[in-house]
């Protein structure tokens, strides 16, 4: 599954594309599709599932599926 994390801080995206490198998940570090919104401008996109924690820095994380995005988490302040 492709999937797209949005950030509250550019720092938040760099440690979740950490976690992903460590988890063995392809995942690249790039700007924020215009549908979505996010407060940094930066977002990574990953293939593999649902992280175990979601890391205070998370604002969202959506499933790419042929153009459209369905949500998968998102903060409760978002």
């Amino acid at each position: 599954m492709i999937c797209i994390a949005t950030f509250y801080s550019h720092f938040g995206a760099v440690r979740f594309k950490r976690m992903c490198d460590q988890q063995g998940w392809p995942a690249r570090m790039m700007p924020v599709p215009r549908s979505l919104s996010s407060s940094c401008g930066t977002c990574v996109q990953y293939e593999g599932s649902l992280p175990d924690e979601y890391p205070a820095e998370i604002e969202q994380i959506v499933a790419c599926d042929d153009g459209c995005y369905r949500t998968l988490y998102a903060a409760e302040n978002a």
